[in-house]
Formats: structure tokens, sequence, C-alpha cells
């Protein structure tokens, strides 16, 4: 048997006896909402077609419950897409970009996934305003006459934008917002915003593979006046004639989309508003995030990746960890070995770091069990010399 010397033994910790009741804490797909289960989804359209009048109006709610919760302004078109966010934000870059410069900010990896299509696929030679993870590009220097491309909340960092204070009123440009671990977590000033692109796993715990995409009127303008000069895949088409395709933004989807999924989104819609709506989601990711804060100030090890505190993410919460490199890695597999915490391992982009989901499907008292596991990881870790 080994045994320990005293300096190591004086840093083991006792397993806590405390578990969150639900480990969930990936940052895509994320936890679904408390009390979820499959048999609280209707089935009525399931086996139907998308095109038929249940399944077109079961598309139709969606759109109209997300509007309304997201309090998104009656004169800005939504519509349900392929791909997730990805596919969402894709389709506004392949089909507004090109008439006007561009400048793209990035401070993560999805930021520069952005930055890439500009600059490679696109070849639109754009402005590239970049910051290193846990900070942002001096958002001051932002050029408006162009076409802005940004991300809300950098799920890969932790690290978001304060606010949109930035963005001005009489912008020449549009501004195309990935909000897609922001939105339902953090207030979104639709006024300031052109193209909003999200997809349902994040904040609500929905499913993969559909997107949602938002359009200001300056943005269905840009549409309807500009014809991109490259070629357009049928998935990324809004507009047939040089008008807008208006059925896409009542339902009519460009594609087969899963109606199993739009039931799962439609029941997290029906939480969210039964909870008290968007100010009730945004103070539960404010109070999760509050609490994993609170773990991070009392411990000297870690530290928020953001540095600036108006910066820092509600949602995806990244901490450094004081150490070799692998060993937010090594925590993050001891936990889930334990089965007190999933998937909280930093993206594989991202400095070496934990990432805990803090959004609103998540509890607050699962946050607090978590914190003493966490403990209990690096000390483990520390006593056995990793």
């Amino acid at each position: 048997m080994t045994t320990l010397s005293p300096a190591r033994a004086s840093r083991a910790l006792p397993k806590p006896e405390l578990r969150p009741r639900r480990p969930h804490f990936s940052s895509g797909p994320c936890a679904k909402r408390p009390g979820y289960s499959l048999a609280a989804l209707a089935t009525d359209s399931l086996g139907r077609s998308h095109r038929a009048r249940i399944g077109k109006g079961r598309l139709g709610e969606a759109i109209d419950r997300t509007r309304a919760l997201l309090g998104v302004p009656a004169d800005h078109r939504i519509a349900i897409v392929p791909a997730s966010d990805t596919g969402a934000f894709e389709m506004a870059m392949w089909s507004l970009l090109g008439a006007r410069p561009v400048t793209a900010l990035a401070w993560e990896s999805f930021g520069e996934g952005w930055v890439t299509d500009a600059e490679k696929q696109l070849k639109l030679g754009p402005t590239v305003l970049r910051a290193p993870y846990g900070r942002l590009p001096d958002l001051a220097t932002v050029d408006f006459d162009t076409d802005v491309l940004f991300t809300w909340n950098g799920t890969t960092s932790g690290v978001r934008v304060p606010d949109g204070d930035w963005i001005p009123d009489d912008r020449g440009g549009l501004t195309l917002c990935d909000a897609t671990s922001a939105v339902f977590a953090q207030a979104l000033p639709f006024a300031k915003l052109d193209v909003v692109t999200f997809s349902w796993q994040k904040v609500l715990g929905g499913e993969g593979a559909h997107g949602m995409l938002i359009l200001s009127p300056r943005a269905v303008e840009r549409l309807e006046s500009w014809s991109p000069p490259w070629p357009l895949p049928k998935i990324f088409r809004l507009t047939k004639g040089g008008k807008l395709i208006e059925g896409l933004f009542a339902g009519e989807t460009i594609n087969t989309p899963s109606m199993l999924c739009v039931e799962d989104w439609l029941d997290a819609l029906a939480w969210a508003e039964g909870i008290g709506g968007l100010p009730a989601l945004l103070a539960r990711a404010d109070a999760n995030a509050a609490t994993l804060q609170a773990w991070i100030d009392r411990t000297l090890w870690a530290r928020n990746l953001a540095e600036d505190p108006r910066t820092r993410s509600n949602t995806s919460v990244c901490i450094a960890i004081n150490g070799p490199a692998d060993l937010p890695k090594r925590m993050a597999s001891l936990l889930e070995a334990e089965g007190v915490a999933f998937d909280i391992n930093g993206y594989r982009d991202a400095p070496p770091s934990l990432r805990i989901w803090c959004g609103a499907t998540v509890d607050a008292a699962d946050i607090e069990a978590l914190g003493p596991w966490l403990d209990w990881a690096h000390a483990t870790l520390a006593v056995e010399g990793v």
C-alpha cells in the first residue's frame, strides 16, 4: 500500500457528500430544462409532413412563441433554418455580404470561423479586429460604414460584449451577430442588430441541427437589392426574383425539419414562459454565474478566463487553472467518472481550462454543489502528483 507523505496527505480532501442532482454542464448541447421528460412532448405532429397543416402550424407556433419570449420587434422576420447556428450565420454571410466592405471581430474560435469564411471562402478581404482569449478587441475602433460580423458571447472564451452601446443607430453597414450562447440569457438590443442567429441546443437546452435566423428591415432591404456574385446553394436562398421568400418566415422551411425537435423546442418555450419569461431566464443565468464566480473568487488556483468583469459570460464560464496544461482535462475526466460533472473540459482550441455552462436550464444548487467537487478533484490530482 502506498503511504502518502505528510505534505501530500495534508492536501487530500474527502469526497464531498452532496452531489449535483443534474451533472449536465456541457456548453452545447446544454442541459435540458428542470423536470424534462420525453413523455411531456406532444406527438401528434410526428410522422406527418412538415408541409401539412399540423406541421406548418407547429413550425409557425415555434416562430411566434420565440418572438414573444425574446421580445423581437414585429417588423423583424424569423425563420427556422438548417444546420444549427452555423447554418444560420453562414446563410446570412453568403446572402448579404459583398455590397460593402466587411469588418470581422474575433476573440475566440467561433469568431475566427467567421473570419475564415470572409477571408478564404468569400474572399472579401475583411478588416479583422482580434483579441486574445480572455479579452475583447477595441470596440471603439469598429467602422460601422462596413458590414460588421461578431459573436455576442464568445462561447469558447467566456467573453461577451458588455452591451450594445458601441453600435450606433445611424450605422451605414449591417451588423451580423452570432448570438447562440447569449440569446435567452443576455439582453439583446434588436434595434442595434440586423442579423441575429442562434441554435436550439444552447440556452434553452433544445435539440441540435436547427438554427434560427432573425432579420431586421435593413437586412431584408439588402437581400432584395443585392445579388451576390457567387453561387448560392439551395439551403442558403432567402429570395426569389429579387423578393424575400415570405413563407420561410411563417414556418415553410427550406428543407425537412425534425418535428420531434420542433416539439422539444415548444416544450422548452413552454417551460420558459411558465417560470416568468425572459426576465426569469436572465435572472437564472445571472444567479448561476454569480454562484460559480463566488467559488472562483475564493479559490487560489482558479481564475475566470475573462479578465474584465463587465465582459464575463453568464453562460459559458471559462476557468483557467494553475498547474500543468493537462490538469483541466484530467479534472474533467475525474469528475465525469464520478458522475458529478459532464463535459466541462475547455474547448479544443481554447487555452487549457474548464468550461462550465451556467445557462437558465441549470439549477444554482447544482453549481453550488459542484464547487467542492472541483476542490476535491484538484486536491486529488495534486496528491497524486499529476
